[in-house]
C-alpha cells in the first residue's frame, strides 16, 4: 500500500489535465461555429486552424487524460474496495457516470465540428462549457465533505452555482449585444 499515494497522485493528475480539456473543447467549439459564420477566405482559413488546435486538444489531452484518470481511479477503488460501502461514493459515482456521458457527448460535437457540420449555435455551446464546472464542483465537494449532511449543502451549492452561471451568462449575452466587441 506504500505506492498507493502514487496511485492517487496520478490519478488527481489525470482527472485536471481531463478537467482541462473539457473546459477549453467547448470554448473552441463557439470559435469555430463563430468562424463557420464568416464570410471566405476567413472562414476557411479560422476554420481550418480551430479544427487543427481541437484534434490537438482532444485526440493528444483529452482522452488520453479521461482514459488514465479512469484506470487509476479503478485501481484506487481494487485497492480500497471499502469505499464502495460509502454512500458519497455512490453519489460520486453517479456524477462520474455524468461525466463520462458529458465526455461522450462533447466527443459527437467534436466529430461534428470536424466534419464541417455546424447543428448548435455558439451560445448553447457556451451553456455546454458549463457542464463540466457543475460536475467538478459536486465531485470536489463529495470527496473533500465526505459525510452526508455536508456533501447535500454541497449538492445544493451546484444548484445554486448554475443559477449564478445562468444569470451570468445573460448578463454578459445582453452586454454582448450591446456591444459585438466584448
Amino acid at each position: 500500500m506504500e505506492y498507493y499515494n502514487y496511485i492517487k497522485s496520478l490519478h488527481l493528475i489525470f482527472v485536471i489535465t481531463w478537467f482541462a480539456g473539457l473546459f477549453y473543447i467547448p470554448r473552441l467549439f463557439v470559435y469555430q461555429i463563430e468562424a463557420s459564420h464568416k464570410p471566405s477566405p476567413d472562414k476557411e482559413i479560422l476554420g481550418e486552424q480551430l479544427r487543427l488546435m481541437a484534434k490537438r486538444l482532444w485526440n493528444i489531452i483529452t482522452w488520453p487524460s479521461a482514459i488514465l484518470a479512469t484506470i487509476f481511479a479503478i485501481w484506487l477503488i481494487i485497492l480500497m474496495p471499502a469505499w464502495l460501502q460509502q454512500g458519497w461514493m455512490h453519489v460520486k459515482l453517479v456524477f462520474v457516470v455524468l461525466l463520462i456521458i458529458y465526455h461522450l457527448k462533447t466527443h459527437q460535437y467534436f466529430n461534428q465540428l470536424q466534419r464541417g457540420i455546424v447543428t448548435k449555435t455558439s451560445n448553447f455551446m457556451r451553456l455546454w462549457n458549463e457542464g463540466a464546472t457543475f460536475i467538478l464542483f459536486a465531485v470536489v465537494f463529495l470527496v473533500i465533505l465526505k459525510n452526508s449532511i455536508n456533501w447535500i449543502f454541497g449538492v445544493i451549492g451546484i444548484f445554486v452555482l448554475a443559477v449564478l452561471l445562468m444569470l451570468g451568462f445573460k448578463i454578459y449575452k445582453n452586454i454582448r449585444n450591446r456591444n459585438p466587441n466584448a
